[in-house]
């Protein structure tokens, strides 16, 4: 593989949450980088904010992965050494409601990336996958050879995604394909410029507590206590975002020849209650909340068995709970006081 100072990459969904956090760490480390983003879930200001933060120019295409004519547009004007996936929709939820829709946009997203990559012969490939897919897990914490059994549309999809790269990979050994399943990212970059802040109404628990904290809703909806938890209400893996972003560079600097699973998280599970609590204790805000019934598709409890990225990546997050709700208010903040 060529040297990184001349490496391009592609990042689908660049403009997003994880998207933009990690084109501002590849920038970091000397890549060049290319964006494909339809703004359906984010703004085009996200583009010169990862150019501020990292003083580099990035190549930005507007439109939608499904296009047939733009992505092979993209790959003849440059020359794209490996593609980093994260264009798709996301919100558990909504999938439910909508499963066409996700099953639509998700798979033919990625069939058509991978077919103009193949054309281009680009065969380095790092998929933007979930923890969604290994569904009600039977053993804790979870392995990446835990069965996979999704129990909403989302995380159907990105199984089946997984499962079309591993038919890939079968039918031509020649490509290096990265399955990044991650848990919970909340936080945000610690310039304040960049963050979680989704176009439409939030599906994540950040998003929702800092409207909260904004005073733009004023409480919170806990979905379900009674779940078989420390203290009744969800627990999850919650990773900060720029931690996530990095273990995409490290899959990137360590991808091989083959097809690769990876689970990306801290290896520790916080309810519900807790980050709440967390985000009270660092940052001097009250939270009011209410306990409401739970949410279709949504499980116990959830948390990474990490060894496999230490091992395989040298990937480890490094960052504590208190900085993650930090920056992510922090972000909030910022976004507001600039407009």
């Amino acid at each position: 593989m060529k040297g990184r100072d001349n490496m391009q990459i592609l990042v689908t969904g660049g403009t997003g949450y994880i998207g933009s956090h990690t084109c501002v760490e590849l920038l970091n480390r000397n890549f060049e980088v290319v964006i494909i983003d339809n703004l359906s879930n984010s703004k085009r200001e996200v583009v010169d904010k990862i150019e501020k933060i990292t003083n580099k120019k990035v190549k930005f295409y507007e439109g939608d992965v499904a296009d047939n004519s733009l992505v092979n547009k993209i790959f003849s004007e440059n020359k794209i050494d490996a593609v980093i996936h994260f264009a798709g929709y996301k919100a558990v939820g909504e999938s439910v409601k909508y499963p066409l829709m996700y099953y639509h946009n998700n798979l033919e997203t990625t069939l058509n990336l991978l077919e103009v990559m193949n054309k281009f012969n680009c065969k380095t490939f790092i998929f933007s996958s979930s923890a969604t897919v290994y569904g009600k897990p039977k053993e804790l914490p979870i392995k990446e050879t835990s069965e996979t059994h999704a129990t909403n549309p989302y995380g159907e999809t990105k199984i089946m995604i997984e499962r079309i790269l591993n038919d890939l990979y079968v039918s031509d050994n020649t490509w290096n394909i990265a399955l990044l399943r991650y848990f919970n990212p909340i936080g945000a970059h610690k310039s304040g410029l960049i963050g979680e802040n989704p176009n439409d109404i939030p599906n994540n628990l950040m998003p929702y507590i800092m409207k909260v904290a904004t005073k733009e809703l004023d409480h919170l909806n806990i979905f379900g206590n009674d779940y078989n938890t420390k203290d009744g209400t969800g627990v999850r893996d919650y990773i900060h975002v720029v931690d996530l972003a990095l273990g995409h560079i490290k899959a990137l600097e360590h991808s091989k020849k083959g097809i690769n699973y990876y689970n990306l998280g801290t290896g520790k599970g916080y309810s519900v209650l807790e980050i709440v609590e967390a985000f009270k204790n660092t940052n001097n805000v009250e939270i009011p909340y209410v306990i409401t019934a739970r949410r279709a598709g949504d499980i116990d409890e959830c948390y990474a068995d990490t060894t496999k990225a230490l091992k395989e990546l040298d990937f480890k997050a490094t960052k504590t709970l208190e900085e993650m709700v930090r920056d992510s208010y922090n972000f909030v903040k910022g976004s507001r006081n600039n407009g």
